[in-house]
């Protein structure tokens, strides 16, 4: 049961982030990146922040405290500026798609650092989906916008630093709790994503948003911000870190919904083809037999 409200947990997640990512591409031909980051996980934080104080039963503390500041810094930070850029190149279903290898970097990361071992049958299901992922960005190729390549290796290197922080977030997490470890992570990443875009100008670009704007942002800050990353944390103190990033394959699915609504991006067979195989690959490694984990303290 545990493990199941975890990965429905992680695939309601990535639902949110996969639309996040098709709000991102409406954004950003009028918000740089830096700023779009800022806007989602500054009101992420905002709201955030109330839920942990009154919720939070322990918080990060010692020796915990920095490690669990640079993990936010890179993820919330680091990452989105990535992830943002990245979508200035690419459509957010080809993004989204890109993203989608976070489960084959995550197996590669925890098997490296000797924190979950491989499985036949979790190989087998992350090899289809990502089979499924290659297949969708190789077809549809010849219709992708210029520059798109650069888009999908640039999602590509940044969902390595994604899958470093699925790894190395577990320990913390256990010993600090969801809320708590995510809100702490938000605000270091928020802190320094704020006082870029303060320095830089961005932030005084919202005295000209129109409601489009404002509505995503708002939409970036309260599913893209708060709600999609305390069920990511959620989801990985329940089940193993490659299992919740699995579902992160759900992700293009809702990409490309609400893309073909917001920026007009055209759904191909060669995605619908992509997503089937996509599916099948999360149902191969979620439902596979419950791994012995190493947590290092």
């Amino acid at each position: 049961m545990r493990e199941s409200v975890g990965i429905l947990a992680a695939i309601l997640s990535s639902a949110f982030g996969g639309m996040a990512g098709a709000v991102t591409r409406f954004a950003v031909s009028t918000i740089d990146p830096v700023t779009i980051a800022a806007f989602r996980f500054g009101i992420g934080l905002v709201l955030l922040l109330p839920i942990a104080l009154l919720l939070a039963k322990k918080w990060p503390r010692g020796r915990d405290l920095l490690p669990i500041v640079l993990l936010g810094i890179a993820f919330f930070a680091a990452f989105f500026i990535v992830y943002n850029i990245a979508l200035s190149y690419t459509t957010a279903a080809r993004g989204a798609l890109a993203l989608s290898t976070l489960p084959l970097q995550t197996m590669a990361v925890a098997a490296l650092l000797g924190v979950e071992p491989l499985t036949a049958r979790k190989t087998f299901g992350v090899l289809i989906a990502m089979s499924g992922v290659a297949l969708a960005l190789i077809a549809g190729l010849a219709d992708a916008p210029t520059g798109a390549v650069r888009g999908d290796l640039i999602m590509l290197a940044g969902t390595l630093c994604m899958a470093f922080y699925n790894v190395w977030s577990r320990p913390f997490i256990a010993r600090s709790g969801a809320l708590a470890y995510v809100t702490i992570g938000m605000a270091s990443g928020a802190a320094v994503l704020v006082a870029f875009a303060l320095s830089t100008g961005g932030i005084a670009v919202a005295v000209n948003f129109g409601i489009a704007q404002w509505l995503a942002v708002l939409y970036l800050g309260v599913f893209g911000g708060a709600a999609a990353f305390y069920l990511w944390v959620f989801a990985l103190e329940r089940t193993t870190p490659t299992r919740v990033a699995n579902t992160m394959t759900v992700n293009p699915l809702a990409a490309s919904l609400l893309a073909a609504v917001l920026v007009n991006e055209p759904i191909g067979t060669n995605l619908i083809v992509g997503l089937i195989a996509v599916a099948a690959g999360i149902w191969l490694a979620s439902t596979a037999s419950t791994v012995r984990m190493s947590v290092k303290e």
